[in-house]
């Protein structure tokens, strides 16, 4: 539902907040004095392209911005596409900003987005009907939907059907073409699978080799220094070549100490522990002294185990950063080969499957289209029916379905997500005239009544919650306008209806009325909105009766408010 309107230096807007109710809304007001101002204001702020020259005289920019409560779950999707949430509350805030310098700014719930972001949003809040506008029931694309919705639980209960089998064959579809591609191709890969796995293969990687072989290579590079660092270290500890070790300074201190250790427990332990220290530095000359015998420079390990690294290396510039990696790329490798080699028969499995299921799809779209068949028929009885309500006795309503007999094979039966239908709403508004598409009608007053037939049919179903009717009597005036409003009274039931018109049988019925005006005021030219009372709205209808306010129109105009009121009640 469309809360509130506001409306900021748009041609003769200076500013105007246009608070709307549930139900039928009206908008009147002399030819020129702004309806199509608001009207395209609403355009704008549903994400249209829009001029800057609407911006009003003097102004930098104008502003739009519309206030909705929506159902949530409706736009949860489209908003999620932008990491946006819809309000608990189902509030939803539209605004346009359109500067002088050509900038556009749109905003949702005060977020930027895009012009195309804010229309896809617009799509799903407000349907547009009038005589030039790109109507919904104008796009060939959606009637298809529309009749499905129409159709109720026996055609969705097919659809479900077709749409589960239609799953499962493009499934099968996309694995068969993938083995189905070029067979030199198809060799070129095998070739290459099979020279990766190979590689990899003979390299006999083992699980951090390359750290260890890096441990050893850094050993060997400094084997010199290894080796006189070991031998200073030993003369050090043990040889004390040139005087005496520091193994000999600890022995000689042991032997000293040996003759106070009985003397005081104190002085036992020290001895104790020195004599640990004696037996520690004995083994560690012992260490030293065979890994100084055991060091060696031998070039040729360092060439294997330079060779080795290399190996590695290039391995892991082509099948990943670590051992573990390429040997997981050598498996999938494997994998991918294996059922290459298997392609053939897998192939022709798959086309085996493929076939069942082709037939499956097939019976399923005849089905579906079956049950469309059945709700058309309906569909074209029950807007007959409101055509002729509408005045429009002779008129003939069709709902074209054909459906894609081409035979199976490359290029034919192309399984769309609807089945194999495709669906067009035709009219012939005369006797003698051929059915044509809606959008073909030449008449604005007939297309309108197309539009309102097609509308109250499909009120129930149709899940647009607001509907405009720019003047959609044009063209049509007396019962054929009774009629029209008591159509658009019908349909505000289940959604919000806002409707410019021109005809008192028409606003007479509204739940609400707006009266707009265009006034000069300090030598500067505005357009101004009010909401009428019941005396306003009486004077108003007066007004559309006869152009002057008399006391014969207010008569005639409160009797026609008493019995619109009367036939809402009924």
């Amino acid at each position: 539902m469309l809360l509130q309107l506001d409306i900021h230096n748009v041609a003769l807007i200076d500013g105007i907040s246009i608070e709307l109710g549930e139900g039928f809304n009206v908008l009147t007001g002399e030819t020129g004095a702004g309806k199509s101002i608001i009207i395209d204001s609403i355009n704008a702020v549903l994400g249209d392209r829009v001029s800057r020259e609407i911006i009003r005289t003097g102004a930098q920019s104008a502003l739009i911005e519309a206030v909705f409560r929506v159902d949530a779950d409706r736009i949860r999707d489209i908003m999620n596409e932008m990491g946006m949430e819809p309000e608990e509350d189902g509030t939803l805030i539209l605004s346009r900003e359109i500067s002088q310098s050509g900038r556009n700014t749109c905003r949702i719930n005060g977020k930027m987005v895009s012009a195309a972001f804010m229309k896809a949003i617009g799509e799903r809040l407000i349907d547009m009907h009038g005589q030039h506008d790109n109507q919904s029931l104008l796009k060939t694309e959606h009637h298809i939907e529309l009749l499905d919705s129409f159709a109720g639980e026996s055609l969705r209960s097919a659809k479900d059907e077709y749409s589960a089998l239609l799953g499962q064959y493009r499934e099968v579809w996309a694995k068969l073409r993938a083995l189905s591609g070029d067979p030199g191709e198809r060799e070129r890969k095998m070739d290459l699978l099979k020279f990766q796995a190979d590689e990899i293969r003979k390299a006999r990687l083992k699980a951090s080799e390359d750290e260890e072989l890096g441990r050893q290579k850094t050993l060997l590079l400094n084997a010199e220094k290894i080796s006189n660092t070991l031998a200073a270290v030993y003369d050090l500890l043990f040889a004390g070549s040139g005087g005496s070790s520091a193994l000999d300074a600890m022995n000689e201190s042991l032997s000293r100490f040996s003759s106070v250790a009985g003397l005081d427990e104190s002085y036992g332990e020290m001895y104790r522990r020195l004599q640990d220290l004696v037996y520690q530095l004995e083994d560690l000359a012992g260490d030293v002294r065979q890994s100084l015998e055991s060091a060696e420079y031998d070039p040729a390990v360092l060439e294997e185990i330079e060779e080795r690294l290399d190996l590695i290396y290039r391995l892991k510039r082509k099948y990943g950063s670590s051992i573990p990696e390429i040997l997981e790329f050598c498996q999938e490798a494997e994998k991918q080969l294996e059922e290459l080699e298997k392609s053939e028969e897998t192939a022709k499995a798959l086309s085996e499957e493929l076939a069942v299921l082709e037939n499956r799809l097939y019976e399923a779209a005849c089905r579906l289209s079956a049950e469309r068949v059945k709700a058309a028929s309906l569909l074209e009885n029950k807007i007959s029916r409101q055509l002729e309500d509408l005045e429009m006795k002779k008129a003939k309503f069709s709902v074209d379905i054909r459906f894609d007999t081409a035979p199976p094979g490359p290029s034919g039966r192309k399984y769309g997500s609807n089945g194999l239908d495709k669906v067009e709403f035709l009219i012939s508004p005369n006797v003698g005239e051929p059915l044509k598409p809606l959008a073909r009608i030449a008449s604005g007053g007939e297309m309108s009544r197309v539009m309102l037939a097609v509308k109250t049919i499909l009120a129930e179903v149709d899940r647009i919650p607001v509907l405009i009717f720019d003047e959609i009597d044009t063209g049509i005036s007396g019962k054929a306008a009774q009629k029209v409003g008591e159509k658009l009274s019908y349909i505000s039931r289940g959604h919000q209806v806002l409707c410019v018109t021109h005809q008192a049988q028409i606003a007479c019925i509204a739940d609400h009325n707006y009266l707009i005006e265009k006034m000069v005021e300090e030598g500067k030219t505005r357009t101004k909105v009010t909401k009428l009372d019941e005396s306003d709205k009486t004077k108003e209808i007066a007004r559309l009766i006869g152009g002057e306010t008399t006391e014969a129109s207010l008569k005639y105009a409160e009797e026609m408010i008493r019995a619109a009121k009367k036939a809402q009640t009924a």
